[in-house]
């Protein structure tokens, strides 16, 4: 993932998750007219996705912490503490579907319609 926008509140990033996004991006390059970048992930390379040489977006691999991530266009909002914004999810109804792990100040959460999105800390 490239470093998303640091302001709380803002859109800061959005990725795909898939089983093979290898072979999902030229699907992208071609219809978005996206050129992409390989971004090291250890066991395999995601993909960061550029327009005019900015980067915009990601697609990456089903694979070790993005197990169980949703096949969807996954949009993370910068939040102050994660933590807190976890617990405040819950007691608005929502569900942490996947915890803020140490090292790593991001979470993904559902809201009480269903949508999943992700928070990341500024």
């Amino acid at each position: 993932m490239s470093e998303p926008k640091k302001t709380p509140g803002s859109i800061g990033w959005i990725d795909l998750t898939v089983d093979d996004a290898t072979g999902l991006k030229p699907f992208y390059e071609a219809v978005c007219g996206w050129t992409t970048d390989a971004y090291d992930m250890g066991e395999c390379s995601d993909w960061v996705c550029k327009v005019d040489g900015e980067a915009i977006a990601g697609i990456c691999h089903a694979r070790g912490p993005n197990v169980g991530i949703p096949p969807q266009w996954l949009m993370y909002v910068t939040v102050q503490d994660v933590q807190r914004s976890t617990e405040l999810v819950r007691s608005n109804g929502g569900t942490v579907l996947q915890e803020p792990a140490e090292g790593r100040p991001m979470a993904i959460v559902k809201d009480p319609a269903g949508v999943v999105f992700a928070l990341y800390g500024a």
